[in-house]
């Protein structure tokens, strides 16, 4: 097996989504690697509560303290609206459980929201007969994201579920590093008329191959759309200002300072930012007119995670001929789905550097997205 840096860093990237579903495009995690996963308890409530910019940055909140953790080494990681998954070589299993543990702490003390967290080996997830494989896929030439097949990340979320506790409480108090984490653009509006949330997942037992015909089945029926259902347009989001999200970010970032200060702070910078955005002008160095296009361009609207994830902006005729194409897979006992429809797309942001173009933005629907989602795909 190779070394526990290299063997992430080494993996291709696939420029093709349509790869994703081919498991052939796949590589089996190390044996003693962990993976990490965590859960808003409660969030169906707080989406209906209208928290859903809240739930979305807590689950951002999950991959960005993993990220400062790791101080710049490359690791696997995926967002899931309501919670992430990641997983790291076991030399770093500590400080991953410290950050799990802090971002936890952080929810629980700046939300009142509760989160599970967990950290379980590949070992036992492979004598649970269910595997983690990864690949990367290239959303562009500064990022990349990775995908998951295998079951196993499901397996690890299901025991996180379960109470199967394995991730030690942080001291009262304790702050994660959230560096970089922000949701400063505005809203995205559907330009075909409808922001579709979708999650696709395999019936238990049902082979890969099979599981993939339907995945390759729906992305034909989006492949029509303008850069396949991208939410944001080709010239990056817009903002306005005062940022809606300025008070969460405040949250995310005041490092025991108080909020009320830092949200001052945060609301001077969105200001710089967003003269600079309307006005084009370039400042020391920053381009805004090319930041606010490789944001779009980023961003990581559809993914898989052991199943499909998407958040795509489409037509009412797209809408109808997915729902066919979903019941079709799900009365031939191969997948169970679960969708929600929105006006509008939201993202939420990790951004190290407005100087470089490795940013990171995570999109998901702005009324419930995949949390709404997974209601139906339980009850299915």
């Amino acid at each position: 097996m190779k070394g526990c840096e290299m063997f992430y860093d080494d993996l291709p990237r696939l420029t093709v989504f349509g790869d994703v579903a081919d498991l052939g495009h796949y590589t089996p995690l190390p044996e003693d690697w962990v993976v990490g996963v965590s859960d808003i308890v409660g969030s169906t409530d707080a989406v209906a509560a209208g928290k859903y910019k809240t739930v979305n940055m807590i689950g951002a909140a999950v991959i960005s303290a993993q990220i400062n953790t790791a101080g710049g080494r490359a690791f696997p990681y995926v967002f899931g609206g309501d919670g992430a998954a990641f997983a790291h070589p076991p030399e770093f299993a500590a400080e991953a459980a410290q950050a799990l543990g802090a971002v936890q702490a952080w929810a629980q003390a700046e939300f009142g929201m509760g989160l599970r967290v967990g950290l379980y080996s590949v070992a036992d997830i492979r004598a649970a007969g269910l595997d983690v494989a990864v690949a990367r896929y290239a959303v562009s030439e500064g990022v990349d994201y990775a995908m998951f097949a295998g079951g196993g990340v499901s397996w690890a979320e299901a025991q996180m579920k379960a109470g199967a506790e394995t991730v030690p409480p942080v001291p009262a108090g304790t702050q994660p590093d959230l560096t970089g984490l922000s949701c400063r653009w505005s809203h995205m509006k559907a330009r075909n008329g409808t922001i579709l949330s979708l999650l696709l997942s395999p019936e238990d037992g049902v082979e890969p191959d099979r599981f993939g015909t339907v995945v390759e089945a729906v992305l034909a029926e989006v492949a029509h759309l303008e850069r396949g259902g991208h939410p944001a347009p080709p010239e990056g989001p817009g903002t306005g200002w005062p940022p809606a999200g300025a008070t969460l970010e405040a949250h995310a970032s005041h490092g025991g300072r108080g909020v009320a200060a830092r949200k001052r702070q945060v609301l001077f910078e969105t200001l710089i930012a967003w003269i600079l955005i309307k006005t084009g002008i370039k400042l020391g160095g920053f381009d805004p007119t090319h930041y606010r296009r490789t944001v779009g361009g980023n961003a990581d609207f559809r993914k898989f995670d052991d199943g499909l994830k998407m958040t795509i902006d489409c037509d009412a005729g797209t809408v109808s001929r997915l729902r066919s194409v979903l019941e079709d897979a799900r009365a031939d006992g191969i997948a169970r789905y679960g969708i929600h429809t929105q006006d509008e797309a939201m993202m939420t942001c990790i951004v190290p550097s407005i100087m470089d173009d490795t940013h990171v933005h995570f999109i998901d629907g702005a009324a419930g997205g995949y949390t709404q989602a997974s209601v139906e795909l339980k009850s299915g």
